[in-house]
């Protein structure tokens, strides 16, 4: 069994996901480092957290399969014998459009991938947390806001994100596993221009009491804060990381 604190972070080969892997490492944790398809990327993280002097397990696995995710599971349990932290990263997000232009597929892709991953990680999770750990949940500025006229799949994904960090805090608080949400509002990383437009915190930054968009540093800190024993009474909360938003 490892000797550091183990942290599994989903969606970590870019991003918010990379920089609060980093950032973790930092502060010793051993870090398992999922991802779906960049595995140039993921790589590149990686050897940023060996040279910080603790372990890193590179995961390749869809986590919106119960499949891939047990067997992610297991190759932790082999690797390390404990996840101390979880953090539900990853989320995908599509090109802006209103309702009236979405399928199916792009709303269930988009609920499975953002929502089913974030349940099937928690339940193994929770499963192996015996001594108490800690689930953080990233969400989005966009649970508030609806984001209308460009993503509201999106928007009502992070929504539910919200619902099962309330719900699950109270689920397990007596497991001594706490659970949080960070909700992230306009920061600079390339899922925008996943949305289609790469400038969009540019554009709108202006609008933030701050007048500023975040880096994903900041998330970072507020994710590692609500995962830490200086967040030791604090469940079902959320840090806004939003610039005022």
């Amino acid at each position: 069994m490892s000797a550091n604190p183990v942290l599994l972070i989903t969606g970590a080969s870019r991003g918010i996901g990379a920089a609060t892997a980093i950032y973790f490492a930092r502060h010793g944790y051993d870090i398992c480092l999922n991802y779906k398809t960049n595995d140039k990327q993921a790589k590149k993280v990686a050897q940023e957290i060996q040279s910080l002097g603790v372990k890193v397990a590179m995961l390749q696995a869809d986590v919106s399969k119960e499949a891939e995710v047990v067997a992610m599971f297991y190759k932790i349990d082999e690797l390390f014998g404990k996840v101390d932290v979880l953090i539900n990263n990853v989320g995908i997000l599509k090109p802006q459009m209103r309702l009236l232009d979405m399928d199916a597929a792009r709303i269930n892709e988009v609920l499975s991938t953002n929502v089913t991953s974030a349940f099937l990680c928690s339940r193994e999770a929770v499963k192996r947390m015996n001594a108490g750990g800690s689930i953080v949940n990233i969400s989005s500025a966009a649970s508030r806001t609806g984001s209308p006229n460009e993503y509201i799949d999106y928007a009502a994904s992070k929504g539910a994100m919200d619902t099962l960090t309330i719900g699950l805090a109270k689920e397990v608080a007596k497991q001594n596993i706490r659970v949080n949400g960070v909700r992230p509002g306009l920061i600079y990383t390339d899922m925008h221009r996943d949305g289609g437009e790469a400038n969009r915190v540019d554009r709108l930054k202006q609008k933030l009491p701050l007048e500023r968009g975040g880096k994903p540093e900041e998330v970072a800190a507020a994710i590692y804060f609500l995962a830490s024993e200086q967040a030791s009474f604090t469940t079902g909360s959320f840090i806004d990381v939003a610039g005022g938003l």
